[in-house]
């Protein structure tokens, strides 16, 4: 583990690889530029495909604190960039009184200094430690409104925040800042413009499988390949929601928690819960569905196999 950035592509590939991040060079290359331009990564994609992954792997890999900031309908500044420490005020306030003379002037600038602040991520993310600047995750920008994504702009343009009572409190080195999307609507093109930008996509079969082999090492080879192609063929339904990495990894551990060596209908069936999370998409694909998908997914990995032989 070194807090050092790494010098070219194949550092960072192999950086994302002792992570357990299995990435292809596009990306891997984005990240690099993005590290060395000191630029934020902006990441979009749909849920579950590794985007909030790539800056907890960043922060281990790289030695450095993780600072995340989860975006929901409604986040404002006190929530993610500062706020006052009111009761521990009140309290200081009536200290102060109790204790008989009270200089209001001097108390007033007491109970609004650095020590009634509450730093929320944004403000955590300008503090540098001994590791050097933090990761700053930005994780599903597209789930605020405008007005805070338009604060936001303004702060990664300088990476600096002003607190009227305290003054402007500045990063000494900005973090390493990723934001991730899963464009349930567009973010504006000022904020994206700041950034080096990268569309993660689902990943191939053969990337797939082999980061489930690398999650679950102990895996078995004929299932792994088998679910693997399965997933993949239900990427191709039309489907509300299609199932991602995560949901592969998730259903991929509970084949294994079963003792499952290879799929068998019944199997498919009973599981499903664990890669499909709408009851629509699961009554469309259970019994017969399911089975012409395993169906077609065994002829084409024997197909496979005869061919290697």
């Amino acid at each position: 583990m070194s807090s050092a950035l790494p010098a070219t592509i194949e550092d960072t590939l192999a950086l994302l690889n002792q992570g357990d991040y299995i990435a292809d060079r596009s990306l891997a290359t984005t990240l690099f530029l993005a590290l060395r331009m000191g630029r934020p990564l902006f990441l979009e994609g749909e849920a579950g495909v590794g985007k909030t992954e790539i800056a907890k792997v960043l922060s281990k890999a790289l030695g450095r604190r993780l600072v995340r900031l989860q975006c929901y309908e409604g986040l404002d500044v006190s929530s993610a960039v500062y706020e006052w420490n009111y009761s521990r005020q009140m309290i200081e306030i009536r200290l102060a009184e109790a204790a008989g003379k009270v200089d209001r002037d001097k108390l007033a600038m007491d109970v609004m200094s650095k020590d009634f602040l509450i730093e929320r991520p944004l403000l955590q993310a300008l503090r540098s430690d001994e590791n050097g600047p933090p990761v700053l995750l930005i994780d599903e920008l597209d789930r605020t409104d405008e007005p805070f994504e338009a604060y936001l702009l303004e702060i990664l343009s300088d990476y600096q925040i002003t607190i009227p009572e305290i003054g402007t409190i500045k990063a000494a080195h900005p973090p390493i800042v990723i934001i991730t999307s899963n464009r349930t609507r567009e973010i504006h093109d000022a904020l994206k413009r700041r950034c080096l930008y990268h569309w993660v996509d689902y990943p191939t079969a053969a990337r797939e499988l082999q980061i489930v082999t690398t999650k679950l090492p102990g895996i078995n080879r004929q299932l792994s390949q088998q679910l693997v192609a399965f997933v993949q063929k239900l990427r191709e339904q039309d489907l509300f929601k299609l199932p991602g990495v995560a949901e592969t990894l998730d259903w991929a551990d509970a084949l294994t928690q079963l003792d499952k060596v290879a799929l068998d209908g019944d199997t498919i069936d009973n599981t499903l819960g664990a890669l499909l999370k709408y009851q629509d998409d699961i009554a469309k694909i259970r019994g017969s569905e399911a089975a012409q998908l395993l169906e077609q997914v065994k002829q084409e990995l024997a197909r496979l196999d005869s061919g290697r032989t």
